[in-house]
């Protein structure tokens, strides 16, 4: 049987401001978003419980991230000096897939700051 691909959404709250943009640029600014993640596992169906995981499960792994970015000022976390989404989706990504237990596995993190933009990771080549 293939594996199937299942995701869950979380969201936070955070203020950021990027160090490395060009002088005058508005995101070298202090500001914030209303940020959503998506975390997207892939894994075999289990003939008894029928799922790749329990979502509450995907939910665990994940609470201890969300509390240490929600209502955060991002560049104050570590790891996140120039805390852009692409940034943001990587540190998500290390963090989240040494908590997933095989055969599940992390396939991609996305990260939007707003409802039109954001990014996509999957993983280093």
């Amino acid at each position: 049987m293939s594996d199937v691909e299942i995701f869950k959404e979380f969201t936070f709250e955070a203020a950021h401001r990027l160090p490395n943009v060009a002088e005058g640029h508005k995101c070298g600014r202090l500001h914030g978003h209303s940020f959503r993640a998506g975390v997207y596992v892939s894994g075999p169906v289990d003939p008894v419980s029928g799922w790749v995981t329990d979502f509450a499960d995907l939910k665990a792994a994940v609470a201890p991230l969300v509390d240490d970015l929600d209502h955060r000022y991002l560049n104050e976390v570590h790891g996140l000096d120039n805390p852009t989404s692409e940034n943001l989706a990587r540190w998500i990504w290390f963090r989240l897939s040494d908590r997933l237990t095989p055969p599940l596995r992390l396939t991609k993190v996305t990260v939007s700051e707003t409802c039109t933009t954001g990014c996509s990771y999957r993983g280093p080549s």
